[in-house]
Formats: C-alpha cells, structure tokens, sequence
C-alpha cells in the first residue's frame, strides 16, 4: 500500500500553516505569519489573527501545493487543527478543511494541536519509539506526557498550572524592552550575558513537589524579574538586560529538564521528544541533552522551523492517522479551543 499523501492546516493563533506530508516525508510546508500585526500590540489580538488567517488560507494552501508538486484532488485526506486554540482562529481552518473535504470527497481528521507538536518529529527523526515522554513548551502549554500511541492518546503526567513558558518569556522581554513574541529575542540577548542572578525555580521545594512533582509554575518568576528591575531603576542603576534574559532563561530551562527527566526516569522512560515554539531556545536544547546524557537518555527535538506552529505537524499526525486505519471526523466537526490533550482526534 502507497504511504498516504495528507495536506493538514493548522490556524490555532498567528500562524497559517499548511503542510504536505507523504508518510514520514515532508513535501511542503507553507507558513503566513501574522505576528508583525500583532506586534506593536505586544501580544496576540484574536479578531487581527482570525482575519489575517482568512486572507492567508487560500494563498497558502496553493504554496504547499506548488512546492510539493500536487494538485489538491492527489491528496488522500485532510487534517485540521481543531483545538485547542483562538476561537475564531481555529474557525476559519476547520472551515477551510471542511470545504477542501468535501469538495474533493476527501476523509476529514480534526486533530489536537499538542499531539500534532509530538507528531512532527517523526518527519525529521523516524517513527516514535512505542513509549516515550513528550514535553510541549509554547506559549499557551507547558507539559509533560506520557505517549504510547500518538494515534489512540495520551497521559498527561504535568502541566502549567499559571503562566505557561512562552507566556513568560513574552513578558518578561516586554519588561526588558525586548520587542515581541520574547522567546527568540531572549535567547539572542542571552547569549552575550552571564547568568548572575538567582530567580526562582517554581514548584520545585520539597512541599510543592510532593502536590505538583511533574506540574510547571511561570507567574512567579515572571513578577521576581519585574520586580527585580523595578528595584534596579529605582536605585537610578542601569538594567543589564543580557544579565537579565540569561538568568531568568537559565531557570526557565532547569526547571523544565529537572522535571522532564525526573518524569522520564520515574516512568522507565529512555527518549524524550521536545516540542513547541519553546523548543527552539537554544539553551533549553542545550541543557536538556547535557542532562540527558548524564542520565541515559535520548533527546529528539526537531529543527527549530518544525518547533513553532506549522501544517507540517498537523499532516503528519493525520497521515499517521490514516496509516493506522483510525476513524476520520465527520463533517460537522466543532472548532473547540479547549479540547482536551487526551483527545487525539475530534
């Protein structure tokens, strides 16, 4: 049997993505960004990015084709990030993949933008192995989950239960002056810094473990920085923002391994797979292969381009949806912003 040829759309914030994915092989993957729009905002507005996804969706859609060398009527299914994410975002996508759907007479998979995030790596390193720990660290999530069968689930073991890591990344550039979205702009200025100031780890005492062992907490290191600078400006002194970005990306990063590898050792786990927009912070990458290592395990964290929000990701969950023969979504598919992550397909 031919490997299955999927187009997916993924719409879930401020990206347009719309990827071809032949099997494990990626054929196209077109992306139109909103987040210069949103920038001067300095975060993302839900009308601006469901109207930009409206303008972008058909241009876009032709782009995958023209790269991978396809007509529309050669795909064998459609698949769509159906949650969780914006609202209206995710509206114009599931419409779009409806139509696409039922125009082409074509199966229809609604899928789960975070299985999607564990699901791209397979385009880059091979199928998962049959059990491994997924950590997803974007904007909106902060977790770690136990993955077995990317197709029928999986087990949430942690999960921010504040401000996710990319969340704080963006507000702690804003304090700094850093332009938006924060998470690469840290990164670059940490690079020239040391890191000198000891901000707090979340959840990470004895007392908080004992509740919240695999659980992530941001909000509180996101207001030690902003005091911290508060108090710095105060005293009439110069902020060393390189200083600044290194230290507070330097917790960020350790509280995510620490956890990451205590998950993955308590649970007789030898490969953790990374993904999310966060997961292109080269710190991050960097630390968490240093401690796996020490430890054993393997690491598997696609290229930086496949991190951040793609259709790439979205195709390769839905072609291994087909593949494994599962259950496509009917027609009347909802948009759900807070679908679950045990939820693989809607």
């Amino acid at each position: 049997m031919n490997e299955p040829l999927v187009l997916g759309i993924e719409t879930s914030c401020d990206e347009t993505g719309v990827g071809i994915v032949r099997g494990h092989t990626l054929l196209a993957d077109a992306v139109a960004s909103s987040v210069e729009e949103h920038a001067r905002f300095g975060g993302v507005v839900p009308e601006v990015a469901s109207r930009a996804h409206l303008e972008a969706m058909v241009p876009t859609i032709q782009r995958a084709c023209d790269t991978a060398g396809i007509a529309l009527r050669d795909v064998d299914a459609i698949a769509v990030t159906s949650g969780p994410g914006l609202a209206g975002a995710l509206l114009v996508g599931v419409a779009a993949a409806k139509s696409l759907a039922l125009a082409l007479d074509k199966p229809l998979y609604g899928v789960n933008h975070l299985a999607s995030h564990v699901a791209v790596d397979q385009l880059e390193h091979g199928a998962l192995p049959d059990r491994c720990l997924a950590m997803l660290v974007s904007g909106g999530h902060s977790s770690l989950l136990l993955v077995d069968d990317i197709t029928l689930g999986v087990t949430p073991l942690g999960a921010t239960i504040d401000d996710a890591a990319g969340e704080a990344f963006d507000k702690v550039a804003r304090v700094l002056g850093l332009p938006f979205p924060g998470g690469p702009h840290i990164d670059r200025a940490a690079r020239d810094g040391q890191i000198t100031i000891d901000f707090p780890r979340g959840l990470s005492n004895r007392k908080d473990l004992e509740r919240h062992r695999f659980d992530f907490s941001f909000s509180g290191l996101k207001t030690a920085v902003a005091r911290w600078i508060e108090a710095r400006e105060a005293s009439g002194e110069p902020v060393p923002v390189a200083d600044v970005a290194a230290s507070f990306q330097e917790a960020v990063c350790d509280v995510l391994t620490r956890k990451a590898m205590d998950a993955a050792i308590s649970n007789n786990i030898d490969t953790i797979m990374i993904g999310g927009g966060v997961a292109a912070n080269s710190r991050l990458r960097a630390l968490a292969q240093s401690r796996a290592e020490e430890r054993g395990i393997t690491i598997r964290v696609p290229r930086p381009g496949l991190c951040t929000d793609n259709g790439a990701m979205v195709a390769a969950l839905g072609s291994e949806l087909v593949a494994r023969g599962r259950t496509p979504s009917a027609l009347d598919l909802p948009a759900d912003s807070s679908l679950p992550v045990t939820t693989v397909v809607a």
